[in-house]
């Protein structure tokens, strides 16, 4: 009871240990010295020209002495590591590729990014028409200095596709580790609904590449939505008018929540809650724009203990909006301290029976479901952010209403999986085996503050404990709780080879639970 009051983990005796020395956190090199080592790196044998690789031709470079990067396959080859183990997933890498295999030439994903409509967008010649006209027929703003020719289309009331959440199990949307291979393995284990991460309207609308990266579906998301954030309805109409034209999405989430400053800073994400003028011209704009669902993602509030949605929840159901998600924490409380459920129930009490609420904070174990949906039944779902980052399997203990005490191998499948996924997605190339290598780190900085149910006084884990030093009950399980990035490295290596020399990581989320940035 002592430990559980100061969020401690209360891990049997038999398994603690005394925690691991820490060290020295290595100096972070200057962007300038970063950047001139990337551009040394690119025009090094490391890097082979994409078309040379793809063709084994020397002269099939269209730029030839210009390109950017190397034109020597002797010497890209002397130094290539060795193939990694299997069968190439999906390759247009040809001599770069890490697979000595047969190469598929068909993906599973959609929702790419054109190469005519990115020049469309970076010449900002890309025409508005639907969403230029709601935005004109609600009286609103249309910032643009140069004013489209034919903007007078005519505005018909239809009626909305409906998405029924009830019951089904919501992957949240989440920045960096919620990512496509991430998502096909929470399908695996049980997810209904997936969504993709963030993505800045501002960023869509410039025609950016690594954005619309973002907006990528595979084939087995079958109930499959986009989230986006922006600070003005013309900038979020002309964004789903974009989206519905060029992707296959079942629904459109709009953030009105993201507590990060650079997004609160230009007006967009939790920053609108202080608005809800702009809250209400932006849902009318996005749904009168599309027949695609319109759903929005809030928090209870700006300001700690000055909650305000559930003053406004009657109306965004008018606006447009066919469902909302309250995370029940402030923009000031960020992640800290418990969500406030009973605020969340409220919400839900007073919201008209067209609109439906999702809740969302603090899910970790099927219990915490079970208990939300009993103590309010009106809920139409939970959605699930970081205890699926921490434990993916969560899906499944939820669909089948138990805890599942699941083996060190196991786990280690669920990351060979993620791997095989990431190197689909990312590609089989050596940059596509790092990229996925970073993003695997990135996920087991948060998989390591799992702990095994049969390893707990208490059951179940609480997604507030803070874990001691412990031992698993074998070594791969000891290796997995250790909070030491070197330890993570390993694990890499167990399933993606060695990392290149020199490599370093540090994870980019700012976790309590993160006390050690060592390598090793």
């Amino acid at each position: 009871e002592e430990l559980v009051g100061r969020a401690i983990a209360p891990i049997k005796r038999e398994f603690l240990r005394p925690p691991p020395p820490s060290s020295l956190v290595k100096e972070k090199k200057s962007k300038r010295q970063l950047k001139r080592e990337r551009r040394q790196e690119q025009k090094s044998s490391l890097n082979l020209c994409p078309e040379i690789a793809k063709t084994g031709d020397v002269n099939a470079c269209p730029y030839k002495n210009k390109c950017r990067f190397s034109h020597d396959i002797q010497a890209f080859m002397a130094q290539k590591p060795a193939d990694l183990e299997g069968e190439c997933p999906f390759c247009p890498y040809g001599l770069a590729c890490r697979f000595a295999g047969t190469h598929k030439k068909k993906s599973s994903e959609v929702n790419g990014l054109s190469k005519d409509v990115q020049k469309l967008l970076w010449k900002n010649k890309m025409r508005f028409t639907k969403a230029d006209a709601v935005i004109k027929s609600l009286g609103l703003e249309l910032r643009p200095s140069k004013k489209a020719k034919d903007r007078s289309l005519k505005i018909h009331p239809r009626e909305k596709k409906l998405i029924d959440f009830r019951e089904k199990l919501y992957l949240a949307p989440l920045t960096t580790v919620g990512n496509l291979p991430f998502r096909r393995v929470c399908k695996i284990l049980g997810a209904d609904v997936t969504c993709g991460e963030m993505a800045m309207c501002t960023n869509l609308l410039q025609g950016q590449a690594s954005e619309w990266a973002l907006l990528r579906r595979h084939s087995s998301e079958d109930l499959f939505g986009v989230q986006i954030c922006g600070a003005h309805p013309d900038t979020v109409a002309r964004t789903v008018e974009l989206i519905d034209k060029e992707c296959t999405v079942d629904f459109i989430d709009i953030n009105m929540g993201c507590p990060i400053d650079i997004v609160v800073n230009k007006g967009a994400g939790s920053s609108l809650l202080t608005k809800p003028l702009r809250m209400k011209g932006i849902i009318e704009a996005a749904s009168g724009t599309v027949d695609k669902p319109i759903t929005v993602k809030v928090r209870t509030g700006y300001f700690e203990g000055k909650n305000r949605i559930d003053s406004l929840i009657a109306e965004i159901g008018s606006w447009g909006a066919t469902a909302v998600t309250i995370h029940g924490r402030s923009r000031q409380q960020r992640y800290s301290k418990l969500a406030d459920w009973d605020y969340i129930y409220q919400c839900v009490r007073k919201a008209p029976s067209m609109l439906q609420v999702l809740g969302n904070g603090d899910i970790f174990s099927y219990l915490d479901s079970k208990n939300h949906r009993s103590d309010c039944p009106e809920l139409s779902t939970c959605m699930i952010a970081r205890g699926a980052l921490i434990k993916p399997w969560l899906f499944t203990e939820i669909k089948e209403q138990r805890h599942w005490d699941i083996s060190s191998g196991e786990r280690l499948n669920i990351l060979k999986d993620y791997v095989r996924f990431g190197l689909e997605h990312w590609g089989s190339d050596r940059k596509g085996v790092e990229t996925t290598r970073h993003f695997l780190l990135e996920w087991l900085s948060y998989t390591c503050r799992y702990i095994p149910v049969g390893l707990l006084d208490v059951i179940p884990q609480r997604l507030n404990w803070r874990p001691p030093s412990y031992y698993g009950r074998d070594d791969l399980e000891t290796l997995m709780a250790s909070d030491s990035a070197a330890d993570w490295v390993r694990i890499s290596e167990m399933l993606l080879g060695k990392v290149p020399d020199g490599f370093t990581f540090a994870p980019k989320h700012k976790s309590n639970a993160y006390d050690r940035a060592e390598n090793g």
